[in-house]
Formats: structure tokens, sequence, C-alpha cells
């Protein structure tokens, strides 16, 4: 970005509040000590909002001073800082009963369940249960009903798909990055890159790449596979070797000499379709997918260098020879403003002058403050009193901090069309995002009516998380989408790239249909603390995957520039 410091998460925050969620969920089925589980899930979330450095607290032992973190806790986080192991976790492991932990990995079921399941029907695996609720036999246990069975069943069918498997792209970021760390002090390390769907940015992730050139692949290895983070391991001769996280996710590491590190890199990177089509124009050629870096393999071919996020063989490979693949994708550098942020107002974690002095501190030219609109009472949405304060109080702060404060909001668009304030509010903001929060489920032909009546208006400056999705857990809504693309190009509104790693909305597949219709796009961080202004890595990553240029950006521009795209048009 345009500033001073990285804005990366620490690399293990995420990974070890998950295993302090474990550590709850392991309690938990154990059926003892619900105080110390609820204590274990307490510090997970301490970590997940955790802002300041964690490697820090941990080396001047200051992990106490977290709200919820005590001595006990504090040890075990400084355990997995350090190790990526902890003892008492790897213990309970042991502990838990087998049936418990399997049947946990469906939602709809608690504990007590679990055990009426057990001791009704003896119901052991997840199989078993299935089998019970296809037989009808799940609904005549005390508790739960044929509503309930139907919908285990639908949960269990769920995770057998293979979308169950995949992890957000913070989590295996995390992991990626502190195996990295430990595999690059590992004997004989020459390079070592993260490859395959994590280097190109998707969306979700379902196993983890790295690639390593070494001098001394059988030391490499050998050291290698006494990661911390590593729960077991397959080797594969001196060529690295295969494992798993203790988290479950699956890790491929291949160990080879530096001249074959470029085409391994290239080939564990993918997708699978881009690099076929890669060896079939090699073999036209005579040649092989073999140079000193990624460049020349390229270059070799008559293409230019394709970054790793375009490589989907998706027309990217026809365009790098008619010379129209977009040479000057956004970058993080590009950024001048940081866009789509809440507060404590609504439901953010972070005071506005909390906000606005991060936002000095990585030297943003401009911050908008866009908390929630009256109809998502949910989210602590600002009723009209509320939101004029807040002006008074961006005003207060503005004169203590050199980034430009625009006031804004993410108004809610209603089920009719409409926008969540009086058009006289809406005129004196700067920004109005606009975004669907609720009736997700409209059928195509409502919810394009909606998005296009809310467009028509003339506030309508920006469509937020545009298809409302979450990535794992909710699909887009039904909307005629070239429809609603045509009816925004028209408006001449922009479209947000929405950061939030749980989001990443639009999707490369529309970002691109976007493009080709001349629409403008801002990169935002749907950032709900200070931490969460990390998230602008992610937006960038998926506007590059939509082939997203950096004067396509409008928070690229600077901030007078940014100011006017925005500003809301006034009714005539």
């Amino acid at each position: 970005m345009n500033g001073k410091r990285d804005t990366s998460p620490p690399a293990d925050r995420l990974m070890i509040a998950r295993a302090l969620r474990e550590m709850a969920t392991l309690l938990e089925v154990t059926g003892r000590e619900p105080f110390r589980a609820r204590a274990y899930t307490r510090g997970a979330e301490a970590l997940e909002r955790l802002d300041a450095d964690l490697g820090r607290l941990v080396e001047e032992r200051r992990l106490t001073e977290l709200a919820g973190i005590g001595p006990g806790l504090a040890a075990m986080i400084s355990e997995l800082h350090r190790t990526g192991r902890s003892q008492a976790l790897e213990e309970q492991r042991q502990r838990a009963p087998a049936v418990a932990l399997e049947l946990r990995r469906i939602p709809r079921l608690g504990l007590t369940k679990i055990a009426a399941l057990h001791d009704a029907l003896g119901v052991q695996t997840i199989e078993d249960l299935e089998a019970a609720c296809e037989a009808g036999r799940v609904r005549t246990v005390k508790g739960i009903g044929e509503k309930t069975e139907r919908r285990i069943l639908e949960d269990i069918r769920r995770l057998r798909e293979p979308e169950a498997r995949r992890v957000l792209l913070p989590e295996a970021l995390s992991a990626a990055e502190a195996m990295r760390a430990h595999l690059s002090g590992a004997a004989g390390v020459q390079a070592v890159e993260i490859a395959g769907e994590l280097r190109r940015w998707m969306e979700s992730v379902d196993a983890l790449s790295l690639v390593v050139a070494s001098d001394r692949p059988s030391d490499t290895v050998r050291e290698a596979r006494r990661a911390p983070l590593l729960a077991e391991v397959t080797p594969r001769d001196t060529t690295g070797f295969n494992g798993r996280l203790a988290t479950g996710l699956p890790i491929r590491v291949s160990v080879v000499p530096r001249d074959a590190y470029a085409a391994t890199l290239l080939r564990a990177t993918g997708s699978a379709a881009h690099v076929r089509h890669l060896e079939r124009m090699a073999r036209g050629r005579g040649l092989r997918l073999s140079a000193e870096n990624e460049a020349q393999i390229y270059h070799h071919l008559g293409l230019p260098l394709i970054p790793p996020e375009l490589r989907d063989d998706e027309g990217e490979l026809e365009a790098a020879m008619t010379g129209t693949l977009p040479r000057d994708l956004v970058t993080a550098a590009d950024i001048r403003g940081l866009v789509h942020c809440h507060t404590v107002y609504s439901d953010g974690r972070h005071t506005v002058e909390q906000m606005a002095r991060a936002a000095d501190a990585l030297g943003m030219e401009y911050l908008t403050i866009t908390d929630h609109s009256p109809s998502a009472a949910y989210a602590g949405g600002l009723p009209v009193d509320r939101l004029k304060a807040q002006w008074e109080e961006i005003a207060r702060v503005q004169e203590s901090v050199t980034v430009r404060l625009l006031r804004g909001t993410e108004s809610d668009i209603l089920a009719d069309g409409g926008l969540d304030y009086p058009d006289d509010i809406l005129e004196q903001l700067d920004v109005v995002i606009a975004s669907i929060h609720r009736r997700h489920r409209m059928d195509a032909d409502q919810m394009t009516q909606r998005l296009v009546r809310a467009m028509a208006l003339p506030c309508f400056k920006i469509w937020g998380h545009a298809l409302g999705r979450l990535v794992l857990s909710r699909p887009p809504i039904e909307c005629r989408v070239e429809e609603v693309l045509d009816t925004i190009a028209s408006s001449r509104a922009a479209v947000e790239i929405n950061g939030d790693p749980r989001r990443l909305d639009l999707p490369p597949r529309w970002l691109r249909a976007a493009r080709e219709r001349g629409i403008r796009f801002v990169v935002s961080t749907d950032a709900h603390s200070v931490a969460e202004i990390a998230n602008v890595r992610y937006g960038v990553a998926m506007a590059r995957r939509g082939w997203v240029r950096r004067d396509e950006v409008l928070n690229t521009l600077p901030a007078e520039a940014f100011a006017r795209a925005v500003a809301p048009a006034v009714r005539a």
C-alpha cells in the first residue's frame, strides 16, 4: 500500500485461536469443566480480535494483559507460538471419546443429542447416523423430530461435498507462512515459495503446497519433517513429503535442486489446466517447461510472465499471445484510501479515532467511515440522530489526523429497492455503499427488480458485497447478474470488491464481466477493526484475479478525485 508498514496479520495468530477452539470443543465433549471450555473460547476470541503483535506480547510475557487470558491460557498460547504444538491439547485429544468427536462435525448436534443418539440407537459414527436418518429412526429419539432428522441428513451430505474440506484464505495463509518460515531455516535451503491454490489466491484452499530449492535435499527433507505444525508425514524419498497439519489441512512439500525449482514451482502453482495448455504450446515448439525462472519459461513460449492469480486457463494465454492481457493489474501499493470501514457506532470494535490513526500510520490519504443503517438493527445500525452525532465526532477527529475522513454509510438495499435513509440525509454524505443484508432468498426476478430499482436512485454510488455470498457457507443471491451489471454500467456507479475473506465479492468471473462493460471498482476492506484493515490484501488479490487494472479502481485516485467520483448525486 501507499504506506509504511505491512498490514499482514501475525503469522500464527489465527492458527493458535483455532487450537484454543479445538481445546474448548474437546473439554465440552468430555462433559467436564464447562467453565474451562468457555475460557478457551474467550481466549480464541481475544486472539481473533487482536491488533497488537502477538510475538511481542509472548516475548514480553504480556499476554495476561488481554481480556479473557489468564496465566494458564497464556502459557498454552506461548507454547503454541514457539513450537506449533501444545502438550495439553494433545493429551486432551487422547481423552475425548471418539463418538463425540466424530458426531460434533454435524453442526446441529450438541452433546446432549449426541448422547441421546448413542444411548438410544447405538450411533458411533457419521455413517451410523446417516443410516439411522434414512431409516427414519432418528426422529424417534426424544427431542429430535422429523424436521431435525431431515436437516441432520442434509448436514451429513454437505460434509461430503468438496467444499467441506476447504478452509478460508486467512487460515491457509497463516499456516503456509509459518511453514515457509520453518522451511527457510532448514539445511541447504536456497529458496522457498508458497504454491498451489494459495499462490493463485483462490477464495478457499483444500491443501497447502510449498516448493523448496535445496542443494542438500536429504538434509532439507529430514529437517522439514520435524516442523511443529505437522501432525503426520508421508515421505517421498528426497523429493519432499506429503502430510497433514494438526488442523487437518493436507500439505505437500516439494524439495528440488535449484535448476528444477522454476519448473516445479510453475507446475505446483497450477492451475492444472493452465499448465497443460503451456505444455501443449511447448511441445509444439519442441521445448520443455524448464528455465532459470518462471519469467523465462513464459518468454521461451513467446509470452510475458503471467501472474499466478490469472493462471486459470480462462483466456489468459490467448490474451497474452495477442497482447491484450492487462500489464498494469492493481497492486496493494496502488491503494491510496481505505473504503468501507466500520466503527463502534455500529458493529465495529474500534472508535473513529482509532481507525483514523491506523490509516494515518499506513500513510493512507483517506478513510471512509461507513457504519450500518437503521434496518441493520442486529448490527447496531445508526438512526439519523446517531448518524449526525457521528458526523460531529468525525469532524473532531479530523482536526488531529492527516488522513482525510469521509463520512458515509453502508445503507441497506430494502426489499422494495429503496435505500435506508431519506434522500436529504444521503445527500449530505461523502459516500454511500448500498448492500443487501436481509431477504437474500428472493427469486431471480424479484431480486433483479430490487437491485435495478436501487441502482436508479441518484445516491446509489457503490454496490456493496454485490452477490451477498459467504465463502463456504452461503451461496450468492439469485439474480440476472448480466442485466444488473448493464444497469450499473448505465448508472455509472461502482462495484465494490469486498476484501473480507468471508465474502470476496464480486467473484472474479463477474469482475471480468463488469470490466467488459466499463464499470469502475473500489477495493474495500469491510474492516470492523484495526486488524481487519489488512483485508485490503484479499480485495486486491480478487481484483487481480478479475483482471482489474489500476486505473479501473477508484481508490487508487487521490482523495479529492475519489470524493468527486463517489459523491451522492442530489435528486433533481
